[in-house]
Formats: C-alpha cells, sequence, structure tokens
C-alpha cells in the first residue's frame, strides 16, 4: 500500500518521535543515521543502547553509523543510499535533523543574532523596543549562567507570555528555564537543563530504563536532569539547578523521589 514504507533519517529529539509515532501507526520505518543509538546525543551510554533494542523490538529498522549518500526517484518509489552501501526503497522519506533558526530577517534589520536572535532578560533585542520569543529567542539563563536556545513549547509559551508584558509595560524579567519532553512507543520522559553526555553523568534507576532519573553534572554542579519515565518532577528538577552549588553524587539519591 502507497505511504507505508518510511525512511526517517536522524536520531535526535525529532527522529527518534517521529520514528516511535509512524511505526505505533503500522508504519514500516527505518532509521539512518551516523551515531552508535539513538538519541546518544542526549542520553548516557546504556540508556541510549536500550532506547536503540527497543525500537528494532518494536519494528523499526536502525542503521545506525550511516548517513545518506543519495535519494533517488526510481518509477514510483524513492530509494535512499546510505553511505553504508545500502539501498533502501520507500515512499516517504523525512529528515528529522534538528532545527536552524530563521534569523534573516532579523540579521537584515541590523539585529544582533548568534545561533538565534539574541536577546536580553526582558526578551529586547538589539534593536529597542522589538521583542522576540520562542524556538529562535536565545536568552540568557540565569540558572544555566549562560546563553540558551530551547526549541519547544513550554519556551514558546513562557517567552511570549513574558514579552506580551513587557511590551505592556510591566516591569519584569525572563528567568524561567524552560522544560522538554517527549513519548516514545511506552517510553516517555520529561527534561530540562543541559542533556550532555561528555558531562559527569549519574543514574538512579527504580527500574533499570524504565523508570529513573539522570543527572548531569558540570564540576559538581547539577546542569541537566532528564525524569526517565518519571513525571510530575520538573520543579524539583529546576530547583536543584537553580542552587548552583556543588553536590556529591551521593547525595543525589533520592533527591528527585529515585
Amino acid at each position: 500500500m502507497a505511504g507505508e514504507r518510511i525512511v526517517v533519517i536522524g536520531a535526535g529529539f525529532i527522529g527518534s518521535e517521529i520514528a516511535a509515532a509512524l511505526a505505533s501507526n503500522g508504519k514500516r520505518v527505518t532509521m539512518v543515521f551516523p551515531e552508535e543509538a539513538i538519541g546518544s546525543r542526549a542520553y548516557p551510554r546504556d540508556l541510549a543502547a536500550y532506547v536503540t533494542r527497543y525500537y528494532e523490538e518494536r519494528g523499526v529498522v536502525v542503521r545506525r553509523g550511516e548517513g545518506v549518500a543519495a535519494i533517488e526517484g526510481r518509477g514510483d518509489e524513492t530509494v535512499v543510499r546510505t553511505t553504508g552501501g545500502a539501498e533502501v526503497p520507500c515512499d516517504a522519506v523525512i529528515a528529522g535533523l534538528g532545527v536552524r533558526p530563521d534569523t534573516a530577517l532579523a540579521e537584515a534589520a541590523g539585529i544582533r543574532c548568534d545561533d538565534g536572535i539574541l536577546v536580553d532578560e526582558r526578551l529586547e533585542t538589539s534593536a529597542p523596543d522589538v521583542y522576540a520569543a520562542g524556538d529562535v529567542a536565545r536568552f540568557p539563563s540565569e540558572a544555566l549562567g549562560e546563553l540558551i536556545r530551547v526549541e519547544h513549547e513550554d519556551a514558546a509559551l513562557t517567552m511570549g507570555r513574558t514579552a506580551g508584558q513587557v511590551m505592556a509595560g510591566a516591569d519584569v524579567r525572563y528567568r524561567h528555564l524552560p522544560f522538554f519532553y517527549s513519548d516514545l512507543f511506552d517510553l516517555g520522559y520529561e527534561a530540562v537543563g543541559r542533556l550532555e553526555p561528555r558531562l559527569e553523568v549519574v543514574e538512579r534507576w527504580k527500574k533499570p530504563f524504565r523508570e529513573g532519573v539522570v543527572y548531569y553534572l558540570d564540576r559538581g554542579r547539577v546542569r541537566g536532569v532528564l525524569l526517565w519515565g518519571v513525571f510530575g518532577q520538573v520543579d524539583a528538577a529546576r530547583q536543584l539547578i537553580e542552587r548552583g552549588s556543588a553536590i556529591a553524587p551521593e547525595a543525589l539519591q533520592g533527591a528527585i523521589g529515585v
């Protein structure tokens, strides 16, 4: 049947979520990505390996460690050729390769941009009385002590509200640390801060790879929290990041309910 075979390029936030959604709706999905496992840019190695095996058990064909050499039309179908030499016939290709902020208009107007439109804590750009919010805005995070840009609805909703208040004359600052979430078949998570496996990673599992909390530390300070199968604890995770002081890994046992 037409539209049944789908190739998804990429295994990050976008690729993994769309692949799971398609497979859950009966599509024959093949994932192609250069990393060694699904989500390996965000998850600890063992968790990423588990997620990859889980996808395979759910019928997804996983072509890890491969890029895309070409996408060709052949009659009524499309063929994806991988750098590993495979040819994957399909009815549709979805590229989940991340998001590049569209700053062309802002740049043309002379507004400062760097991986997004730069804003201050009032969400004002370098142009007076011009504001930016949502996926495109890179803002100073008080909790993390650096400029960040978050591509998710929590950032869009909360930043939009603050920008509107400021434009209406309110003396407010944007100090919210946005969270993000995803559902992967019957796995799911909520997360806040920086999920970078190159940081010190501390895992606390109630049920291995099904229910637990992963902490990402930089010089002893919690910089990110992955709530895997644990819900309703985002505020507690934010507070742990916002405290800013170093914490011993053993002290994280039970810090957020696990």
